[in-house]
């Protein structure tokens, strides 16, 4: 299988993706998409990388259905507040394509996220707020993420509810 670096993921300068990474994907940072309301909260944190493994399944070698795993801490002001895991999965190959899910742990409540991320990756994604858990029961809107470095992002969840 391929080994894939989060740096191809999520470039160094004028990059990020999350580890969920496009280019360009419909996911990518586009202002005319983004409407904000009085409904909206905004909360910054910094995830860094912690873990990431890539997994051949199926056939051998880069194939649909390979995966790469990622685990993450979250930080706000410097205090770790929670943690992210990502999953993506390869849906489509040359050029590469990937459906990304992931959740975000935080102190009062669960965050779920979700992405179809294309290769090369863009220098911001918005990954799309699919829902929740306690107070981020039926949460929705996005997080934008900018890479700061190769195993570091800056994240800006635009939550709704």
């Amino acid at each position: 299988m391929r080994k894939i670096s989060l740096r191809k993921l999520i470039p160094a300068a004028g990059v990020t993706a999350v580890l969920l990474a496009g280019a360009p994907p419909a996911s990518a940072n586009t202002p005319d998409l983004h409407h904000e309301d009085h409904n909206t909260e905004i909360i910054q944190m910094v995830a860094k990388q912690t873990q990431t493994a890539s997994i051949d399944v199926g056939k051998k070698g880069h194939s649909l259905g390979d995966q790469l795993v990622i685990a993450e801490d979250l930080y706000q002001n410097g205090k770790r507040i929670g943690d992210h895991s990502v999953v993506c999965t390869y849906v489509h190959t040359s050029p590469d394509a990937l459906q990304c899910l992931g959740t975000f742990a935080l102190p009062k409540g669960q965050i779920a996220g979700q992405a179809l991320l294309h290769l090369p990756a863009a220098s911001a994604v918005d990954v799309a707020i699919t829902g929740g858990s306690g107070t981020y029961s039926g949460a929705g809107g996005y997080v934008h993420t900018v890479p700061a470095g190769t195993t570091e992002r800056h994240l800006t969840f635009h939550l709704t509810q």
